[in-house]
C-alpha cells in the first residue's frame, strides 16, 4: 500500500512537476489555496486540471483570505505594482506574500494528520526563483520541528522539497520526463488569459523553459517573450 502525501498544488508549473514526481511513490491528496491573489480563479481553474490529469481523486480546497487583507504583496494588494522580469534582482521582490509558506503549511499539516498522510510536497526553489525568504529549505526544516512539536505523538510528518536545488530549466526538464500536464498549468502574476510575459514570474518560466530546449505550451501576450530571457 503505497504512503499518502499531502501536495501543496498551486496551478503552477513548479507544483506540478512536484505533484508528479509525489506520484511516483504516494498516493496523492492535492491541496489548493486561495488567498485572494490577482488570479486566483485562473489558478485554481489550473488547479483542477492538473489534478484531472494526474489522476488525484482526493482534493481540499480552502482560503486564506486574511492575507489579502493584511496586503503588503502586489499578489494581493492591486494598488503595488507586479514586479516586473529582472532576472539578476537580488532583493526580495513585490510578489511575496508575507509568510505565506508557513500558513500553507498550517493547513497541510492539519489535513496530512487527518488522513494519515506522512509527508508534505512543496514546490519550493531556492536557486533558480525570486528569492523568497519562506522557500529556503532552512525555513521548512525549521517547520519540520513545529510539526513534531505540535501534533500527535504518534504522528511523523515530513516535508518534502524535490526542487528545492533545482534550476528552473531542470524542473521543466523533469517535467517533460514524468509527463507531468505542463500544458494545464499557469503561472502569470497577473494576467488571466493571455499570460503577460513581463512579471518575474513568467520570466523565470520563460527562460527555463528556452534553457531546456522547450516550448512552453501556455499562450502569452506576445510571442517574442518566448525567446526574451535567454
Amino acid at each position: 500500500m503505497m504512503r499518502k502525501a499531502v501536495v501543496l498544488v498551486s496551478g503552477g508549473l513548479d507544483s506540478c512537476v512536484t505533484a508528479a514526481m509525489a506520484r511516483q511513490t504516494h498516493e496523492l491528496a492535492l491541496l489548493h489555496v486561495q488567498y485572494g491573489q490577482r488570479t486566483q480563479d485562473r489558478e485554481l481553474a489550473a488547479f483542477h486540471s492538473v489534478a484531472d490529469a494526474l489522476g488525484a481523486s482526493h482534493r481540499l480546497v480552502t482560503n486564506l483570505d486574511h492575507l489579502h487583507l493584511i496586503g503588503g504583496s502586489s499578489l494581493t494588494d492591486k494598488n503595488m505594482a507586479v514586479s516586473r522580469a529582472n532576472l539578476q534582482a537580488t532583493e526580495v521582490p513585490s510578489s511575496y506574500v508575507p509568510f505565506r509558506n508557513a500558513h500553507l503549511l498550517a493547513i497541510a499539516t492539519s489535513w496530512a494528520e487527518v488522513i494519515g498522510a506522512t509527508d508534505i510536497f512543496i514546490g519550493a526553489v531556492e536557486e533558480d526563483s525570486s528569492g523568497y525568504p519562506d522557500c529556503r529549505r532552512s525555513f521548512f526544516d525549521a517547520f519540520e520541528q513545529v510539526i513534531d512539536a505540535g501534533t500527535r505523538p504518534e504522528t511523523k510528518i515530513h516535508i518534502r522539497t524535490p526542487l528545492i536545488h533545482k534550476l528552473k530549466s531542470e524542473i521543466v526538464a523533469t517535467g517533460f520526463q514524468l509527463d507531468a500536464p505542463l500544458h494545464a498549468t499557469w503561472s502569470c502574476y497577473q494576467a488571466t488569459e493571455l499570460a503577460c510575459g513581463t512579471c518575474d514570474s513568467c520570466a523565470l518560466r520563460l527562460r527555463g523553459f528556452y534553457r531546456a530546449g522547450e516550448t512552453d505550451p501556455i499562450p502569452y501576450a506576445d510571442d517574442q517573450f518566448r525567446v526574451a530571457y535567454k
